[in-house]
């Protein structure tokens, strides 16, 4: 077992959530090139059925488990916040955080970023014509920041229930180790069988509008997931699980990712055993089909499969908290918020190199990345920024 002492900083989880951002940036990308869900600008011709199959399972990879993890990550730095700056003073502190930028995105960061769908062929769009300010009200959306509202409503919970729970924070003879790896599969199962059970009513790549047509939530059908890996989060800084995570703990959880992938994956997508190949039905999206159940398993699996196993690949090969690592961490809720209008202009502009779909993608993360952190780096240097980010 492998232990961190009680007030260091687990600076690899710093890292983990810049690689989580990361990839949420490449995710986005192959939806550019792969074309196998809508996003704000995508290139055609949409003919390269290899670019399609390998971009498809990297999104529906992503998918399963990304966002679990962000999530995970916010539930477990919350307790130590409300601790340290009380209710009051941790909900104008979330506030500011995430309320500032989620309006930013409504209002300028998403209506720029749709402007994508009018740089597309009218063939493909039915748009004719170029945006005006009579579309503008059209173009309000949360856009990649649902993450920050539902996050925000997460944070406005836990708040209530510590008011109404009276809490304080557990004494140290409370604070226990890693509960295991038998109740991580108990877990697994309580988060699969919420998944297929809410996914009847509201299956996968159903959006859901929270009050106003712009408060957009596009992939609610994890809901179970996140609010339940938040929850764990939260549970894991109160008793420690983190700092006393077994390096065993993390090998399991790969295992059992990797075996769910190579069984319940294809199963699930296809409906036989190891065929990937996407029906048009995609009866594993919900509505109570016998391929959501396995596919509610799998995308459960991977949550804490890959959460249990990253963490503990993290601790031992990305430890450090130097000068880059402290940088990219710095900026990565940054990047989060405003990788999207780039995404779109910057695969504009590139809309005439003769690559391969596979290659293009490639070449677009290798310059999307680092134009994001640049333009992070802009935007934090104005006056007043890093009070909000």
């Amino acid at each position: 077992m492998s232990k961190v002492p009680p007030q260091a900083r687990l600076f690899h989880l710093d890292n983990l959530r810049t690689a989580l951002v990361l990839l949420v940036v490449a995710h986005h990308l192959a939806l550019v090139y792969g074309a196998f869900a809508p996003f704000y600008y995508q290139e055609p011709p949409f003919t390269d059925p290899l670019a399609f199959l390998l971009l498809g399972v990297f999104v529906l990879f992503n998918q399963a488990w990304f966002m679990g993890a962000m999530f995970f990550l916010a539930g477990y730095f919350t307790p130590g916040s409300h601790d340290r700056k009380g209710g009051g003073a941790f909900l104008r502190s979330r506030l500011l955080r995430l309320g500032i930028p989620v309006l930013a995105a409504i209002f300028l960061i998403e209506p720029v970023a749709r402007i994508g769908f009018f740089l597309m062929p009218s063939s493909l769009t039915g748009i004719t014509a170029p945006p005006t300010l009579a579309d503008y009200p059209k173009m309000l959306g949360l856009g990649p920041l649902w993450f920050a509202l539902m996050l925000l409503i997460f944070d406005a919970g836990y708040a209530l229930w510590r008011r109404i729970a009276g809490e304080h924070p557990p004494v140290a003879e409370e604070r226990k180790g890693f509960p295991g790896i038998v109740a991580a599969i108990g877990a697994i199962a309580a988060l699969a069988a919420a998944s297929y059970l809410f996914r009847m009513a509201v299956p996968i790549g159903k959006e859901v509008h929270l009050v106003l047509p712009f408060l957009n939530f596009p992939t609610i059908a994890y809901l179970p997931q996140y609010l339940g890996l938040f929850v764990l989060g939260a549970m894991a800084w109160r008793h420690e699980w983190l700092r006393g995570l077994p390096g065993s703990a993390g090998v399991a959880g790969a295992i059992l990712a990797a075996a769910a992938s190579v069984l319940l994956f294809p199963l699930s997508v296809s409906g036989e055993m190891f065929s990937i190949r996407f029906s048009e039905a995609a009866e594993f999206t919900g509505n109570g089909h016998w391929q959501s159940a396995a596919y509610a398993l799998w995308d459960s699996t991977m949550a804490i499969g890959m959460m249990l196993g990253s963490i503990v690949l993290f601790r031992r090969v990305f430890t450090g908290g130097g000068a880059l690592s402290r940088f990219l961490s710095g900026h990565s809720f940054t990047v989060y918020i405003i990788h999207s209008p780039l995404i779109v202009f910057i695969c504009y502009a590139m809309r005439d190199i003769g690559l391969p779909a596979l290659a293009k993608f490639a070449l677009a993360a290798i310059i999307v990345i680092p134009a994001c952190y640049a333009v992070a780096y802009a935007i934090r240097k104005l006056p007043g920024a890093k009070r909000v980010l």
